[in-house]
């Protein structure tokens, strides 16, 4: 599922942002799934990762609440979970969190690979014309927010990483 150039209608609207709370989902299951992995004696002596996961789950479920809200302020039907969730999986869900050569490594690629969902479909709202039922001004604000939080997540896994090297 691509972006595209440009958001054209509130379904479409609704669509993308239905993918952003499934991305922000998987960012969460994955975080999870790391924490869990960790031996419970790494898990004291590893408090960064810790906190780095535990804030990362914490942070796309209070992602996805914000993009449920302005999902239902939209004048448009709602996509069925499971056909958002076919998407997701072909486009952004290739790889399992074992695939990577660390915990850091796939958190990297979760926070940036959501960063850059945002920032796509920020470019594709801004290149529109379209009156949607919600108030650009806003919408656009809290995609704005929402990106910069992956951004700075992405730059703590990087500031992280570069410490352990």
């Amino acid at each position: 599922m691509s972006v595209g150039h440009r958001v054209s209608s509130d379904h479409q609207l609704a669509r993308l942002l239905q993918i952003g709370v499934v991305l922000e989902e998987v960012v969460e299951a994955r975080a999870y799934h790391h924490y869990q992995s960790l031996a419970e004696e790494d898990r004291g002596l590893d408090a960064e990762l810790e906190s780095l996961l535990e804030h990362a789950a914490e942070e796309s479920a209070e992602h996805r609440e914000r993009l449920e809200a302005v999902i239902d302020e939209l004048d448009a039907e709602s996509i069925p979970f499971e056909d958002i969730e076919t998407l997701v999986e072909a486009k952004y869900g290739r790889t399992k969190p074992d695939d990577f050569d660390g915990v850091l490594y796939d958190q990297l690629c979760n926070e940036e690979t959501a960063y850059k969902f945002y920032d796509d479909l920020i470019v594709a709202i801004e290149a529109s014309d379209a009156q949607f039922s919600v108030d650009r001004r806003r919408l656009l604000s809290v995609l704005r927010e929402i990106r910069d939080e992956e951004a700075a997540g992405v730059e703590e896994v990087t500031k992280i990483m570069e410490t352990r090297d």
